[in-house]
């Protein structure tokens, strides 16, 4: 875990969990602010987000303040008791500023412009941008560090624009002339000698363009890598100003759920705490697992407990068909993301709004007010968590690591030329991470600039581009004793998108011990039948390694089709460590089957013996004691689920020892006293 003093002062100040959401009282009359404060204290709520879209009421005109309505309203939430996450307002830039100045919009790929009314309408690499956003947030920073009210600073919301802009040519190129020093090194990492791409003059290099047909992969990798850098600069800018003016609380910005076009392993050092925004589909049954996966990178990010700083209190308004979470789905969507490391639950937004774009999004304060099923279930929840806030800023650990990289997701899913041009990384992550999910082992996410000390096993998912120092790390880690999960396509390219030699795949050749020498994608509907030695079967379809095994056994063959008889899974010792690598798509069972047996295998065991699939369980830990979160996601039937240890449950102040049953959609938090702490469970049999 990082030390982290701004932070920890937080949440000393909080004196629990952060409960609360984006307040937006410009967008009312003076007459509700009185209201809203008074019912945020009835509802528990301890911290709001103020002015993340209120540039055009912060600044109506060039240069000219009107701060008065926002000191009224830092003033009344102090004196409520309610502290203030308080935004540079530079997501959504006013009219007078892209109206004045147009070219601070971004031009998208296509070559249309983003006009105005969204939000996000901004080119970050845009000096005249960059030059207002800095004046507003000073002006901000130097009015309000100070204020009672604040306890944090909120930098823009969800970076995302991606510009294909004159501007943004010239901080391309400068970008590129950093990283590679000549033209000579770009143009071979580029291998700009295929269809005669050599470039002999910097200014003839510009962001890439959608081509008639096809366009060079690397290039087009490289700015993906940019984008994400010039988005971070935009938030390091104003981070640096609202520090200037005051250096001791935290500064953060919100994260959005599988992301594409930030590199959040390269964000998450920038600030004092990542945060993450997301809206888990309610009408999606299995969406409780992405969700799982997002919260769990979250915390590894910076190996420390996160944000949770947007969710919806109900529906959302921006997908087809936008359901409703069904009675207890939020509370129960709030405890799993603190269960797997948040030390907040935060909604957008705390007052439904009346017109807009989201005039039906949930709220905390629906449209029907105080009188609505989710205001009961929101009030419910804030006079709950404070039960368990002795567990606010506990840490998580895990032998088990999944990665999960930005530059492995753009190699396989941004550039185009590969065997197969369908790949869907989020979602390939997730179907690895689900049956560790479901047979309640603890997982942390890791990134290629990860150290893997401290795991046991390690599952590396279609890494198709990997680079040279995780290879390095990956296999010193495999030789020292750890176990690796390989899936196939991994280990292909380089850093620069170019095949590694002498074989497929050449990065882990050694690891799996074995080459490849042909990939065979599935044709549509094909599928084809797995063999085990100790005669279990599968499924597998959508790929096929043609395998060739070296100083591998084979594990698992393939027992019908063009390949029958032919390698499918693989074991390989290699050191002291154990691969096992999957040439195939196997369906769930087997992946569950290959993957669960290299973890016990590994010497890993789960955080429950025999509690059902649907129950989902996580621990943190704190000075002297564990908290076993239990989650029962069934909506029609109870649980059983064998407790590791006798407690006490937080949440409900009963003792829970021997088979505690949770009802649907249920929560425990059961404190378990570390040996040693001289506390015993109240109520528990070990009283």
């Amino acid at each position: 875990m990082i030390a982290n003093s701004r932070m920890d002062a937080f949440r000393s100040r909080i004196g629990g969990f952060a409960f609360g959401g984006d307040y937006n009282p410009e967008q009312w009359d003076r007459s509700v602010w009185d209201e809203d404060v008074a019912l945020m204290k009835r509802a528990g709520v301890n911290l709001v987000t103020l002015g993340v879209f209120a540039w055009a009421s912060l600044e109506p005109e060039p240069g000219r303040f009107t701060f008065g309505w926002l000191d009224e309203v830092m003033d009344l939430l102090h004196a409520g008791g309610i502290s203030v996450d308080l935004a540079t307002p530079t997501a959504a830039p006013p009219v007078w500023l892209t109206h004045g100045h147009p070219e601070v919009h971004p031009v998208m790929e296509d070559g249309e412009t983003f006009g105005f009314g969204n939000r996000l309408h901004f080119d970050p690499t845009s000096p005249r941008y960059r030059e207002h956003a800095a004046r507003i947030t000073r002006a901000l920073a130097e009015r309000y560090a100070h204020h009672p009210a604040l306890a944090m600073w909120h930098i823009g919301n969800e970076y995302g624009p991606t510009p294909y802009t004159p501007q943004s040519a010239v901080a391309f190129r400068a970008w590129l002339r950093r990283r590679y020093g000549t033209l000579d090194a770009l143009n071979d990492a580029w291998y700009t000698r295929f269809w005669s791409q050599v470039y002999t003059d910097w200014e003839q290099v510009n962001p890439p363009e959608i081509p008639r047909s096809w366009s060079n992969p690397t290039r087009r990798l490289d700015y993906k890598r940019f984008v994400s850098d010039a988005l971070l600069e935009c938030f390091v800018a104003e981070r640096d100003i609202v520090r200037s003016c005051r250096d001791d609380i935290p500064v953060l910005t919100n994260y959005m759920r599988f992301y594409r076009h930030a590199d959040y392993w390269r964000w998450a050092p920038e600030q004092d705490a990542v945060a993450l925004d997301i809206y888990p589909d309610p009408g999606q049954p299995d969406s409780r697992v992405a969700a799982a996966l997002n919260f769990d990178l979250m915390r590894s990010l910076r190996g420390e407990p996160w944000i949770l700083m947007e969710q919806a209190a109900s529906a959302v308004s921006q997908w087809k068909v936008n359901n409703v979470k069904r009675p207890g789905l939020m509370r129960l969507g709030s405890y799993q993301a603190i269960a797997h490391g948040s030390d907040s639950v935060l909604y957008f937004q705390w007052r439904a709004g009346r017109g807009g774009h989201e005039r039906f999004h949930s709220a905390m304060l629906p449209h029907s007010g105080t009188r609505s099923r989710t205001w009961r279930e929101i009030e419910e929840l804030g006079g709950e968590l404070p039960r368990i806030a002795e567990a606010v800023g506990s840490s998580s650990t895990a032998e088990i690591a999944v990665l999960f990289d930005w530059d492995a997701w753009w190699g396989l899913t941004e550039t185009h030329g590969l065997p197969r041009n369908d790949f869907d990384y989020p979602g390939v992550v997730t179907d690895h991470y689900r049956p560790l999910l479901q047979a309640h082992h603890a997982v942390d996410m890791v990134g290629y600039g990860s150290c893997l000390d401290g795991y046991r096993i390690v599952v590396v998912p279609n890494a198709y581009l990997v680079d040279d120092r995780f290879t390095e790390e990956l296999t010193r880690f495999v030789r020292g004793g750890g176990t690796l999960v390989c899936s196939f396509f991994s280990g292909v390219v380089d850093a620069a998108n170019q095949v590694r030699r002498p074989a497929y795949p050449g990065a882990f050749r050694e690891l799996i011990g074995a080459h490849v020498d042909e990939y065979w994608p599935a044709r549509e509907g094909e599928s084809f039948g797995i063999g085990f030695a100790d005669g279990g079967t599968g499924r597998a379809d959508w790929w096929q390694d043609s395998i060739h095994p070296e100083t591998a056994e084979v594990a698992a063959w393939y027992t019908t089709g063009l390949l029958g008889g032919r390698p499918a899974i693989l074991r390989n010792s290699f050191g002291a460590g154990r691969v096992h690598y999957l040439g195939t798509r196997p369906d769930a069972g087997t992946l569950a089957r290959v993957l669960l047996g290299a973890v016990a295998g590994a010497g890993v065991r789960p955080l429950l013996e025999g509690a059902p699939a649907e129950v989902e369980a996580t621990v943190r830990s704190g000075a002297d004691a564990r908290y076993l979160f239990l989650l029962n996601h069934s909506e029609t039937g109870p649980a059983g689920v064998p407790l590791p240890a006798a407690g006490v449950d937080l949440v409900s102040g009963a003792g829970a020892d021997g088979t505690l049953t949770l009802p649907p959609l249920g929560v425990a938090v059961l404190r378990i006293p570390l040996p040693g702490s001289g506390a015993a469970p109240a109520g528990s049999a070990a009283t």
